[in-house]
């Protein structure tokens, strides 16, 4: 053992490797980024130092993204960024804005693109106390695999009136026989086959790993059958292929089972997108994980964290081969910057993610039991305070102290 910092590396079979003093790099975000940073990394600090008494630490390192990197490199993402981050093998970073209708790719995009994070997993579950707008949110215990790389964000588009729309427009004429008007905006949607299955693979291997009981393939191929059909049917390939003993079909759990599952291997079931959003609102119990393209996943995990408390407590991870970079799914909330008033949550619980994909778990169970007992308390953010009856208001930095305290 060595408390020198150290880089995280992968084995031979491709798994994280952490050494106990690991080098992290960190974007403090913008807008509300650096607040909800500055409380956010005291939170992990403490929890490292309570699960192993100084025996392991992580040293964080700043790279620029965003405002402070326009600010300071001239470029929002600058190279070195990603460099580092490769360096690295994992990131963690706070919200990020990009400028509206000035032609710059969204930052969050380009980082998953850029280090081919095609796994965006977000996870949907209750902490008692939390308002809702359903009667039992405790049943909401979902977690959402969003394909990150494909669908409609490619950001294949061409603006109306162009040359560009014109020749799409001719082109698919030509081809289809369908007369668009000419004054449509186009855009792009494709699916393959080996992004589907990449992203399936993922979501069957972590039911496996935490026990769950079902993964959901959630499209709408009952209109676009060649793309978000083919979603479903290369999803349900996959398990056949590469995951036979482990994982069983609807169908088959009625036809050879009764409808009685077996325990011991994972239910692999198909949803309509619209009408999964009616069954996670009616029988959330019923679905664990959810395999989804990309736009669906977007709006599907936003509706499931409005279930269990909002946005403010919506962690996310991307992973991809290698690498990984976690992150809170809310935006930067600019009214709010420096005023040291918003919910730390989701970003703390972006690092108990982290914490979890590099093997710590005894981080992330104290962070999450920190977070209970706080709210249990009722001491919460802005947010929260006006939404529980007999609440005491917290600046972001007292929750944050707050969280600190109740680390069991």
């Amino acid at each position: 053992m060595t408390n020198q910092p150290g880089k995280i590396t992968l084995s031979a079979s491709g798994k994280i490797q952490a050494p106990d003093y690991p080098i992290i790099p960190y974007v403090e975000g913008d807008g509300i980024g650096p607040d909800i940073w500055a409380a956010a990394v005291r939170v992990w600090d403490a929890a490292v130092g309570r699960a192993y008494g100084g025996q392991r630490k992580v040293f964080w390192q700043e790279v620029l993204a965003g405002e402070k990197a326009f600010a300071q490199k001239n470029a929002w993402l600058p190279p070195e960024t990603l460099d580092t981050i490769r360096d690295c093998r994992i990131a963690i970073k706070g919200p990020l804005s990009t400028p509206v209708g000035k032609g710059i790719r969204s930052l969050n995009v380009a980082l998953r693109h850029e280090l081919q994070l095609y796994a965006c997993i977000r996870p949907s579950r209750y902490f008692h106390g939390l308002p809702s707008p359903v009667k039992e949110p405790e049943k909401v215990d979902m977690v959402v695999f969003r394909e990150n790389m494909e669908d409609l964000y490619t950001g294949i588009e061409w603006q109306e009136g162009t040359p560009e729309a014109s020749r799409a427009i001719s082109f698919i004429k030509e081809i289809t026989g369908k007369i668009l008007p000419p004054d449509s905006g186009i855009g792009i949607k494709h699916i393959s086959r080996s992004g589907t299955k990449r992203l399936v693979r993922k979501a069957i291997e972590y039911a496996l790993e935490h026990k769950k009981d079902s993964v959901t393939l959630v499209h709408k191929g009952n209109i676009m059958k060649f793309t978000e059909g083919a979603f479903r049917l290369w999803g349900y390939e996959l398990a056949r292929e590469e995951f036979p003993e482990a994982t069983i079909t609807e169908e088959e759990v009625s036809a050879r089972y009764g409808g009685k599952p077996p325990q011991d291997k994972v239910i692999i079931k198909d949803r309509i997108a619209d009408a999964m959003f009616q069954q996670v609102l009616l029988r959330p119990e019923e679905y664990s994980v959810i395999a989804t393209p990309n736009l669906i996943g977007d709006y599907l995990s936003d509706a499931l964290a409005a279930q269990v408390g909002g946005l403010g407590l919506a962690p996310s991870a991307n992973i991809g081969d290698g690498y990984a970079l976690f992150e809170p799914i809310h935006g930067t909330a600019p009214k709010y910057s420096g005023q040291d008033k918003v919910n730390p949550s989701a970003l703390i619980l972006a690092g108990g993610m982290m914490f979890e994909h590099l093997g710590w778990k005894e981080v992330t169970e104290l962070l999450y039991k920190g977070i209970q007992k706080t709210i249990s308390q009722k001491r919460v953010t802005y947010d929260l305070a006006r939404q529980i009856p007999g609440a005491v208001e917290l600046k972001c930095s007292e929750f944050g102290n707050a969280v600190i305290e109740n680390l069991a």
